[in-house]
């Protein structure tokens, strides 16, 4: 049998990973680019792809820093080649795995951004008349009013089923990552925006149904749209819209910016971490737990300001 070439090799893996783990296209895509960077490394040593030691992957991981590439790149494109020979060893190409003790460089912690207690009542007050008619403007008071008081992503919000939100629950019921399920505690103005919008959705869908027959919506907020919802990049441009009109700079308004203000506001007022975890849908503590960094450079802040020794120590104070 006429072995594979290294390329061939890496040809069957990336294969493997689309049709086995189900990885999306730009995943292949950006494996593939990594696995080449590797393989061009290892031909230039005169090192063959299936025998090359971990000290071979080790000094091309020395390379990549000398390169000046950043931490999360050297990251990535360790991942995919401990992926590869993974699946090598797997798949009896080799009798071991020479990157198994190998951890990288890791990636830089960064900070999540987030907004004030006083900014994100701006942005509420001015989605109150956000909206072409009184009509779009209850529906976009109850959208901003349900994103804060839970902290869901923008897909489990615009995709909500209606159904979820009858009887003026005190929770929703939201499907998250993975399909997994948890339940998340309405505000009181959350859920008056809520019962509002309720009533002006369903009025309008039955005017509709009866001028033109249409089926009912099975969402909460429907559009004319293939998915048969407000999409997500419908309600980045509307938090745009209500960021200018609350004076705040729309760049620095997303709505993964108000999921972490929801999170850094709870931790503010006392809330347990594992609470905002499950609140959030995190299936990781250490995920949530970034957001002591926030409330402790917060708090840093808040004593190099204001301590009367910290300020005599400063001569511009």
């Amino acid at each position: 049998m006429i072995p594979m070439l290294p390329r061939e090799r890496i040809a069957v893996f990336l294969e493997a990973q689309a049709a086995e783990a189900g990885a999306a296209r730009n995943t292949i895509a950006a494996y593939g680019r990594d696995l080449s960077d590797f393989l061009d490394f290892t031909t230039a040593k005169g090192l063959d792809l299936i025998t090359l030691d971990r000290a071979a992957v080790e000094d091309w991981l020395v390379r990549l820093e000398a390169e000046g590439l950043a931490k999360a790149t050297r990251a990535r494109r360790l991942s995919a080649v401990k992926q590869f020979y993974r699946f090598a060893y797997d798949e009896g190409w080799r009798a071991d795995n020479p990157t198994l003790q190998i951890s990288g460089p890791g990636k830089a912690q960064r900070l999540p951004k987030t907004l004030s207690i006083e900014e994100v009542e701006a942005l509420l007050e001015a989605g109150r008349d956000q909206g072409r008619s009184p009509a779009e403007q209850i529906r976009n008071r109850c959208l901003m009013e349900l994103l804060y008081a839970t902290g869901m992503r923008v897909s489990e919000l615009v995709g909500l089923p209606v159904a979820a939100a009858r009887g003026n629950p005190a929770m929703l019921m939201v499907r998250g990552k993975g399909d997994k399920e948890r339940m998340v505690p309405l505000s009181a103005p959350a859920r008056e925006a809520l019962a509002a919008w309720l009533a002006t959705r369903d009025a309008a869908e039955e005017a509709a149904r009866i001028a033109r027959r249409l089926p009912p919506s099975r969402f909460l907020f429907p559009s004319s749209g293939k998915e048969g919802h407000l999409t997500r990049q419908g309600f980045h441009a509307l938090l745009k819209d209500i960021a200018l009109a609350a004076g705040l700079d729309p760049a620095r308004v997303t709505p993964h910016v108000l999921r972490h203000a929801f999170a850094t506001h709870l931790l503010q007022g006392g809330a347990d971490l594992r609470v905002i975890q499950t609140l959030l849908g995190h299936a990781d503590l250490s995920t949530t737990e970034i957001y002591t960094h926030v409330l402790e450079e917060r708090l840093k802040d808040l004593v190099l300001g204001h301590h009367p020794l910290a300020r005599r120590a400063d001569p511009q104070a």
